[in-house]
């Protein structure tokens, strides 16, 4: 069986291939061509389009390469449908390549995972925002949610202080839409190319990662499709009641606490 473990290093950086530093005092302080320029400025104008966007839904078919211990890459893939309505409101529907089914959701109050092959979920209380909400799965549950930032509507202030270079690749064509192709580097050791349509809605088409740093280099691909910027969406599509009979387990990092607090004191030079 191929290992599919995913580097928590890697997905932080997975999370965050939109929070580019697009004002970054450093690049404002550089001379930038008229091509980075231009890269720089369609970057922008996609964070605060996306920032600012108060709800929406978008199909994702993602990929990423595993690195085996023989040094073979091994991609695995993810189908996704993601509804977000501001400032409160998420829902995550992904089905993995192997068949598994996973539901994510946050209705203002309560985060929920179920995973529908398996039986079981588990809940937390979470009152508050989006964005606070998706700030404490990443940090304090450590759960992996792919591309999560570009969920925030802090977004653009998000992104302030990574390096970045950019440039202007050329204009294409994806699925039938005129897209920007723009390749940027991090000061993290990762490259990304994005697809960015043009027009009234820059909205991200395509995504390409390297994470030159690691192992084999491995790639993170996400194609974005049927973006909904007026969705129907009801408070009743992100309240997640799982059916009679399931199991509830406890959030890794939540049994991880509890293990630690409960644990017996040693005593003397124990």
């Amino acid at each position: 069986m191929k290992k599919r473990r995913w580097y928590l290093t890697s997905l932080v950086v997975t999370l965050t291939f939109m929070t580019v530093s697009v004002l970054s005092d450093q690049k404002q302080g550089s001379t930038q061509s008229p091509s980075e320029l231009q890269a720089v400025s369609i970057l922008k104008n996609m964070s605060e389009y996306l920032a600012h966007t108060e709800r929406y839904s978008v199909t994702i078919r993602d990929g990423y390469d595993v690195v085996q211990e023989s040094g073979h890459k091994i991609e695995f893939g993810e189908f996704r449908i993601v509804a977000v309505s501001r400032f409160d409101r998420l829902r995550i529907e992904v089905e993995r390549s192997d068949g598994q089914k996973d539901l994510v959701s946050f209705d203002g109050k309560d985060m929920t995972i179920y995973t529908t092959n398996h039986d079981i979920y588990a809940t937390t209380s979470r009152q508050g925002t989006l964005d606070q909400a998706i700030k404490y799965a990443l940090d304090d549950l450590k759960i992996r949610m792919p591309l999560a930032l570009m969920f925030l509507s802090t977004l653009p202030s998000e992104l302030d202080n990574i390096g970045v270079s950019a440039d202007y690749v050329e204009k294409t064509t994806i699925t039938d839409v005129p897209c920007d192709h723009l390749a940027v580097r991090t000061a993290g050791g990762v490259d990304f190319q994005v697809w960015i349509a043009q027009g009234d809605e820059p909205l991200p088409k395509r995504i390409v990662i390297t994470y030159k740093d690691e192992n084999g280099q491995p790639q993170f691909s996400a194609d974005f499709s049927n973006w909904n910027l007026a969705p129907d969406l009801s408070d009743a599509l992100f309240g997640l009641t799982p059916p009679n009979g399931e199991e509830r387990i406890r959030f890794l990092a939540e049994a991880r606490s509890a293990a630690v607090t409960t644990a017996p004191k040693k005593r003397g030079n124990q």
